[in-house]
């Protein structure tokens, strides 16, 4: 059908006897759900037609080369976790030995005042506690400077499996919004890269119409205000839904060719939504006339 057709459609349906202030489309949220990794579909479990919950997972793409890379990173970080030095055990030796030579220098010192013990013997003392604890001094910052490296190794390694593991998740194709599969663009088998569209769902229960009013019109209408709305759904005596106004443009605009409003001498008009529970009966597409 060609763009033309379907405007004069559009306008034959809305100049049926309903009285009515302004007239639209049933449209709904629609999301489309694409790739997120490349690879082989290995399952797409939907139809169209299908109602899907948000978060469930519908389907997923190969992941052996990532899960194998994720071994491979956990691995790496194990053996350089394995390459840190325990400090504190390592050094104690020389800590229990610069102990001991303190409780030998207080001894000798001691000795030394009642002349017991000569200068000589408290200076040897001393210098072995100093060259020891530079010996400490040294071990630590070398042992520190070594276990800086490995944590760093660890840091990045622990960085790379985050990016993996981010990768992996997005290899399962799940559902962002509960809603109802309008089309399907990929089967189990294919070949996929990142950004392909996979399917599209849409939010059915809760449609809404697209209506535009007159700057007259919208002097009585402000958010959060109920309609009445009345879908073209081809019978005598179409049901009535009660809708409410949950968004007004602030700038008006050219009427759409495909709209016809009760003004039909208005230039400028503007868009408004109108939340409209669905029972299952309204249709995307469908022409609705909206009365104040």
């Amino acid at each position: 059908m060609t763009a033309a057709a379907s405007a004069f459609m559009a306008v034959q349906s809305c100049s049926s006897d309903i009285d009515f202030d302004a007239c639209g489309q049933i449209d709904a949220t629609q999301v489309t759900v694409s790739a997120e990794s490349n690879g082989k579909i290995l399952e797409l479990d939907l139809e169209e037609g299908d109602r899907l919950g948000a978060g469930q997972v519908v389907g997923c793409i190969d992941t052996v080369q990532i899960s194998l890379q994720i071994k491979e990173l956990k691995q790496r970080i194990e053996g350089a976790g394995s390459r840190l030095v325990d400090i504190r055990t390592q050094k104690e030796p020389n800590v229990n030995q610069l102990a001991s030579l303190e409780n030998d220098l207080a001894r000798y010192s001691n000795l030394l005042a009642s002349n017991a013990a000569t200068q000589k013997q408290v200076d040897d003392i001393k210098d072995k506690i100093a060259v020891l604890k530079a010996q400490i001094s040294a071990q630590d910052q070398s042992w520190s400077r070594g276990n800086s490296t490995v944590q760093s190794d660890i840091r990045m390694y622990e960085i790379q499996l985050a990016q993996k593991e981010d990768q992996l998740s997005k290899c399962h194709i799940s559902v962002p919004v509960s809603g109802t599969v309008l089309a399907k663009y990929a089967e189990a088998g294919e070949n996929v890269t990142s950004g392909k569209p996979l399917f599209k769902i849409a939010d059915m229960e809760n449609t809404y119409v697209r209506a535009y009013f007159t700057t007259v019109q919208l002097s009585g209408l402000k958010l959060g205000d109920t309609v009445t709305v009345i879908p073209d759904d081809g019978s005598q005596s179409p049901k009535k839904y009660e809708g409410r106004i949950i968004w007004i443009s602030d700038q008006a605009e050219f009427t759409p060719k495909n709209i016809q409003t009760r003004d039909e001498r208005a230039d400028m008009v503007y868009a408004v939504k109108v939340l409209v529970p669905n029972d299952g009966n309204l249709r995307l597409g469908m022409y609705a006339y909206i009365r104040k």
